[in-house]
């Protein structure tokens, strides 16, 4: 039996799968901090430029004040970001330069490690980045192998990944990366051992999701076949589409002989804690899933599937459903087996519907599938179909997105935004809108603190005061009592 350990996830990516990215701020993550430290994770899964960018756009708070606070709490705990390539915020491609700074002000802010997922599973790509994390001051990489179910994703196809990964020395370990929660236990007792065997003492984790309800068993599964950890979020920020729950797989790990190198205690109060916080504020809790087995045809987070039907919905199409599903898995193939994870999930579905709800395939072509044919978002596993390539090649807008510039040179970006602004600042304004920024400065230092318990309360008194129909206000609870009057 094996020791294992835990990463935390419930703030990057269960808020990402359960809360849209919106559920936590830097009160709600600074307050369960010390706690998280306390409880003894290999590592917290704290933030992406996707969530840094949403700070700033929908909370208009700074994140790298958010960074720079955690840190300074967890000292032991390493924050992780991760990053899917030569992109920061923007999906537009950034230039080696530019990563390097952003990979180092990251570095300096508090971020020890990072995992590299590049949506291609290109691992040469990884390696590359790798040396620029290294380069900047990044204390540790983790390399994923992002799983997908196709021809060509078979167990040689990560095995070749993996030996590439773990060739580098840039690349301190490595982590099979399944957002679609589509790897069965079955699929693991190949994949994994195909995997060890090519990367010597570097450790292996799991990081999977709960969608059709394979995550647990395979995380079990996983556990006897030798993987170093698993990655799992906290109370209601797991489950659903989210990771599984840890409190439930620290018992099942047990159960099974294994020890799990962790405070269960504290582990349990983030549990309540998320928990506690998705109540007060109202947000969805995931909960056990059963299987599904259309998804291992269309491989669709949880969340695109209801927009895909609310997109035919609206189109008075519900009937579609079907045939969009089976046009996703034409798409994907004909685009060279895209794995289906973000951008990538986005493209094919809006392609599939553009070809089923049009007077024929590919009369629309979005521009994004486009700049995926141009190779702007990597190089596809396998080349394009001809037919459809040259069909994109055909269209006019091709050439106009051919000729669109890339990003500016960091000098040229440094001249035209700001030579006099901080890392931070600079990195902010080259990747989103100014007055964004602009707001967020103005809105100045974010709240540091968070009780859940009065949250209803706190909102029950804002709504009171907008009133004008309220003279006299009684609040009793046990032996508190407040009295307010107009006077």
């Amino acid at each position: 039996m094996a020791t294992l350990q835990i990463v935390e996830t419930s703030l990057r990516d269960g808020n990402q799968c359960l809360w849209g990215a919106l559920g936590v701020d830097t009160a709600k993550t600074l307050t369960v901090a010390p706690l998280m430290e306390r409880v003894g994770y290999r590592a917290i899964d704290f933030t992406t430029s996707t969530h840094m960018g949403v700070a700033v756009r929908y909370k208009q708070e700074d994140p790298w004040e958010r960074i720079r606070a955690m840190g300074q709490i967890c000292r032991n705990t390493p924050l992780q970001f991760l990053s899917t390539g030569f992109r920061f915020i923007a999906w537009e491609t950034a230039s080696p330069e530019f990563m390097e700074l952003a990979f180092r002000t990251l570095a300096t802010n508090g971020i020890r490690r990072f995992a590299l997922a590049d949506p291609t599973n290109d691992a040469a790509s990884n390696v590359e980045v790798a040396k620029l994390v290294k380069r900047a001051g990044g204390e540790q990489v983790i390399g994923a192998l992002v799983y997908s179910i196709s021809p060509i994703h078979d167990d040689a196809h990560y095995a070749a990944a993996a030996r590439t990964l773990a060739a580098s020395h840039d690349v301190d370990a490595l982590y099979i990366k399944d957002p679609g929660g589509l790897l069965t236990p079955k699929r693991a007792q190949t994949l994994i051992p195909a995997i060890l065997a090519e990367i010597g003492d570097k450790p292996l984790e799991l990081h999977n999701h709960c969608t059709i309800g394979l995550a647990e068993p395979a995380c079990l599964e996983a556990a006897d076949l030798g993987v170093a950890a698993v990655q799992c979020a906290s109370g209601g920020a797991a489950d659903g589409t989210s990771n599984p729950p840890i409190t439930r797989m620290i018992a099942n790990l047990k159960a099974m002989g294994h020890t799990v190198d962790i405070d269960e205690d504290a582990a349990r109060e983030v549990a309540e804690y998320f928990t506690a916080l998705a109540e007060a504020e109202g947000l969805p809790m995931g909960k056990p899933m059963h299987f599904d087995a259309a998804y291992l045809r269309h491989q669709l987070p949880g969340g695109m599937v209801g927009t895909m039907r609310r997109h035919l919905a609206d189109h008075g199409v519900p009937e579609l459903e079907g045939k969009v599903i089976e046009e996703m898995g034409q798409v994907r193939e004909e685009l060279g087996w895209p794995i289906v994870m973000t951008p990538f999930a986005q493209m094919l579905q809006t392609q599939a519907v553009l070809n089923v709800t049009g007077k024929e395939r590919y009369a629309v072509i979005p521009d994004e599938i486009i700049r995926y044919a141009l190779g702007k978002f990597g190089r596809p596993n396998v080349p394009i179909a001809h037919e459809v390539m040259d069909r994109i090649m055909a269209n006019p807008r091709t050439k106009e997105l051919q000729a669109e510039p890339g990003m500016a040179e960091l000098s040229d970006l440094r001249k035209r935004i700001g030579k006099n602004l901080s890392d931070e600042e600079f990195l902010l304004r080259a990747t989103m809108p100014a007055e964004m920024i602009d707001a967020m400065k103005a809105k100045g230092p974010a709240p540091r603190e968070y009780d859940p318990s009065t949250v209803a309360l706190m909102n029950l008194l804002r709504d009171l005061l907008k009133r004008t129909d309220v003279t006299e206000l009684q609040l009793e609870k046990d032996d508190f009592k407040l009295e307010l009057a107009a006077r």
